[in-house]
């Protein structure tokens, strides 16, 4: 039998440089403690935060795909990866601010080993973070969880979508899932750090393209105001203007 034997190409970094890049080559380690801490985080929210999710049968079964939320939280994201299915663990990537997580070790380490979040910059090189992003989706069943306000709301209206989430997805035929997150900002608001017992709620909208959009800056603009527009659909309060009707026509 003919083997065929190649180092890893990143065996020479530490676990921390490691961490930092994206994709990750494979560490057993590292995926058999995101498994153990998945399982553990899906059972505390269930039971802790009596988490629920609406229109889990919007998730696409199979290919790559965005999923595009409003942001309140660091439980977010967890929230967000606890609505798919464990086997996708490894290729779900929470998009996160290099300039906060690669603060100190400790937060880069337990945010990419739990959460196995892809950092980018917020400056000019955040276009090299879209181009890999792109890349990565034209593989099959990779997930991006994207929050386009840029960071946490205080008071829980969802603010302006920037434009890289539009810039990711116009002119592409990228799936990109709306979702609305309930609750996560009472459960642990910006500042705290221990989990309060409220209750979370997800609710998943139907996916949808932007390959009619314009790959132009007023076409990223555009993508970002739908999206807006249909996580706010997905919220109970509902604070979209009366006068900014929902779009339907990229629904897929």
């Amino acid at each position: 039998m003919d083997w065929n034997y190649a180092i890893v190409t990143d065996s020479n970094r530490s676990l921390v440089e490691r961490l930092k890049t994206c994709r990750r080559k494979s560490d057993s380690l590292v995926y058999a403690a995101r498994l153990i801490i998945a399982v553990a985080i899906r059972i505390a929210l269930r039971l802790y935060n009596r988490f629920d999710i609406v229109g889990r049968e919007h998730l696409p079964r199979d290919g790559s795909f965005v999923l595009v939320a409003n942001h309140a939280s660091h439980l977010d994201a967890v929230a967000l990866l606890a609505a798919l299915p464990l086997r996708s663990l490894h290729s779900a990537y929470p998009l996160a601010a290099r300039d906060y997580f690669c603060a100190n070790r400790l937060r880069l380490a337990l945010t990419t080993i739990i959460a196995n979040v892809m950092l980018f910059d917020r400056d000019a090189r955040g276009k090299q973070t879209l181009k890999l992003c792109q890349q990565m989706l034209a593989k099959p069943n990779n997930i991006f969880l994207i929050f386009p306000e840029g960071t946490r709301s205080i008071d829980g209206r969802i603010g302006r979508f920037r434009r890289g989430v539009g810039l990711l997805l116009a002119g592409t035929a990228y799936r990109v899932v709306p979702c609305y997150l309930d609750g996560t900002g009472r459960a642990l608001p910006k500042g705290a750090w221990i989990p309060r017992p409220e209750r979370i709620r997800l609710t998943i909208g139907e996916a949808r393209t932007y390959e009619r959009i314009e790959q132009t800056d007023d076409g990223a603009l555009r993508v970002c105001a739908d999206l807006r527009s249909a996580v706010l659909a997905l919220s109970s309060e509902n604070w979209l203007p009366a006068t900014q009707p929902i779009s339907q026509e990229f629904n897929r």
